[in-house]
C-alpha cells in the first residue's frame, strides 16, 4: 500500500509541535503542551532511539495528519527478546478514509519487524478492533489499568 500524493511517512521533528499536539486531540486528552514541553520530551526520546520511535504521516502542506509511536522494550524471556508497543495512533478527522491509519500500523510493525520483536502489541477501545484486525492483529487478552487521578 502507498500514501496518497504528497504524503509523507517520516520521524517527528521539533517543527511538527503544533500540528503534532493539535492531531493527538483526536485520540485523547492532551492538555497544554508547551514548545518548551514539546523540545524537551522530543529531546528525550531522541537520547534513547532504541526505545522510541515516534512517527507522523505530513499532508502535501506539510501538516501532520497521522500519529503513532512504536515502543521498543527490552526483554529478558525469549533470550532477552524485543516486544513492540504500538502507542498514540491518530488521524485527524479531515483526513479519515484515506487509509493513514492502516499505513501508520503497518509500517510501525513493519519497523518492529526489522528492529528484531518477536513480537509486536497495541491496546485498543472495543469499537477499534476490527480496524485493528484489517491490520494483521487479533484479540489475545484482557487489557486492565489502574488510574491514577
Amino acid at each position: 500500500m502507498t500514501l496518497p500524493d504528497g504524503y509523507v511517512f517520516r520521524k517527528l521533528k521539533l517543527s511538527d509541535y503544533s500540528s503534532y499536539v493539535e492531531n493527538l486531540k483526536v485520540l485523547t486528552t492532551v492538555g497544554n503542551i508547551t514548545i518548551e514541553n514539546f523540545t524537551k520530551l522530543l529531546n528525550y526520546w531522541e537520547s534513547l532511539p532504541d526505545l522510541y520511535h515516534p512517527y507522523v504521516i505530513s499532508s502535501p502542506a506539510g501538516v501532520v495528519v497521522a500519529t503513532g509511536m512504536l515502543l521498543v522494550e527490552h526483554k529478558l524471556i525469549h533470550e532477552c527478546g524485543l516486544v513492540g508497543h504500538i502507542e498514540d495512533i491518530s488521524v485527524s478527522t479531515s483526513e479519515q478514509g484515506k487509509k493513514l491509519g492502516y499505513y501508520m500500523i503497518t509500517s510501525l510493525t513493519s519497523i518492529a519487524k526489522e528492529y528484531g520483536c518477536y513480537k509486536v502489541i497495541l491496546d485498543c477501545s472495543p469499537e477499534n478492533a476490527g480496524f485493528y484486525g484489517k491490520c494483521g492483529f487479533k484479540q489475545c487478552g484482557i487489557e486492565m489499568s489502574t488510574r491514577f487521578d
